[in-house]
Order: C-alpha cells, then structure tokens, then sequence
C-alpha cells in the first residue's frame, strides 16, 4: 500500500485511489511504466494491497486524465504523452519537476499567440464597465504586492476581464481552464527581485493602452508582458520547488 510519506505534504490526499494514481502517474511519467508494464486492475490489488473498488477508481483517475485507455477486454493502453490532460491541476501536482517547468514555458508561449490580440481586440471593443473593472484591479495590485498569492488572483481577473471584452465564449472558456497554469507560472515570476512591482507597472501599462483605445499599443505591450515570463521562466532552475498549489477557482 502507498505510504502517506509518499504524498506530498502539501497536498491533501483524500482518498486512497488518489494515492495510488498519483503514485502512477510518477511512475508512467518517468518512464518506468511502458505499454508492457501497465497495472492492470488486478495487478493494482496485489501490488498495493488494495480492494478491486480502489483499483478501479484508481484507473478511472488516470483515464480521467487521458493517460491511459481502458480498451475492450478492459486491457489497459498508454496514451501518448502529447495527449494527456495538462490543463487538469491534478496532474499539474503529480508531474515532475523538469516537465512541469517545460509545461509553464510552453503556456506562456501559448498566451503570446493569444493574449496580444485580446488586448488589441479589447481596445476597441471593451466596456465602459470592464474599463472601470480594470482600473480597480490594477489599483488593488497595487495594494497587494506584499500578499502574493492574493495578487494571484486579482492578476487572473485582469487577463480575464481583457478576454471577455472580446466577447468570445470560447476564448473565455480556455483562459479560465487555464487558471492552474497561470497561478503556477506567476509564483515563479513572482520570485524575482521585485517582481509583483513589476508586474503592477506593466498591467497598468496595458491597461492605459486600452483606455486609450490603441490596440496596437495594447498588442505590443501585452506582448512584452508574455516575453519577460519566458524569458523568466527561462532562466536557470532555482532552489527549491515550483510551488504548484491551485489557485482558488
């Protein structure tokens, strides 16, 4: 059976089929588990002596999270590792240290594909009443430079408040399922020398830019907010542990 040491501390594991994926999903993610080697439901009971119910929810976690397919006869199949499901901050907590890194540079690259054009759209389009959202929450990331993880989310309700000025369901829809990467990405920003400062001046420049209604202003300085997070989270591995904690929904 999976020993409560082997659950990270700061983490609250509620149920023991919890336990036992995430030990898995260690497992499959390091390479140690090839098509040829993946538990099966049985194999779960005997290796860590639990009941078949247990394993059984065990492999719907897992499929849940597009690691495996449970094919007819249920034998059990590995999906490719490109089509696992990065967005889930379950899986978020259970991945390695270097492929959750690569993961946080890979969604900054995404948000530069796509957040320069929501604020350009945003300058043109926006709300008497989004703008108005925008000043007060610049204004309380200001107030809340000393209190990071409540900065967490006033800084994910300013990205959203842009993307809803585009008044796109679906756009609207991906940042928010997004909300577990962008928490993760700014705790490792938000470790540099005077980060949230910085962060403040640069939402506060976007948001002039929308005011004024230039989109091209707003696209170039949205794009250079997106470049200095890559090139932060760029820079050599730090000490310690990317903090991977969700954010309150």
């Amino acid at each position: 059976m999976v020993s409560k040491q082997e659950v990270r501390p700061d983490v609250k594991v509620r149920t023991l089929p919890m336990q036992v994926a995430s030990h898995l999903v260690r497992r499959i993610a390091a390479g140690e588990l090839t098509d040829e080697h993946v538990p099966s439901e049985l194999d779960i009971t005997q290796q860590f002596g639990v009941s078949r119910v247990v394993a059984r929810e065990t492999l719907k976690i897992l499929s849940s999270l597009d690691i495996v397919h449970i094919a007819q006869g249920r034998r059990l199949v590995l999906r490719p590792a490109e089509e696992w499901d990065y967005l889930s901050p379950q899986l978020l907590e259970w991945l390695p240290e270097d492929q959750v890194t690569a993961l946080l540079r890979e969604f900054q690259e995404t948000r530069l594909l796509l957040e320069p054009e929501l604020a350009a759209r945003a300058a043109t389009m926006i709300s008497k009443s989004s703008l108005r959202r925008l000043n007060e929450l610049v204004d309380r990331m200001l107030d809340l430079e000393n209190s990071p993880e409540d900065y967490l989310e006033v800084d994910h309700a300013f990205h959203m408040e842009i993307c809803r000025a585009s008044q796109n369901r679906i756009l609207d829809r991906i940042m928010y399922a997004a909300r577990w990467l962008l928490a993760t990405s700014r705790r490792v920003t938000n470790e540099e020398p005077h980060g949230l400062a910085a962060a403040t001046a640069i939402h506060r420049e976007i948001l002039e830019a929308i005011e004024s209604a230039d989109a091209e202003r707003a696209r170039q300085v949205m794009h250079k907010h997106m470049e200095l997070n890559i090139q932060i989270l760029g820079k050599p591995k730090r000490t310690g542990r990317v903090r991977r904690r969700p954010a309150r929904p």
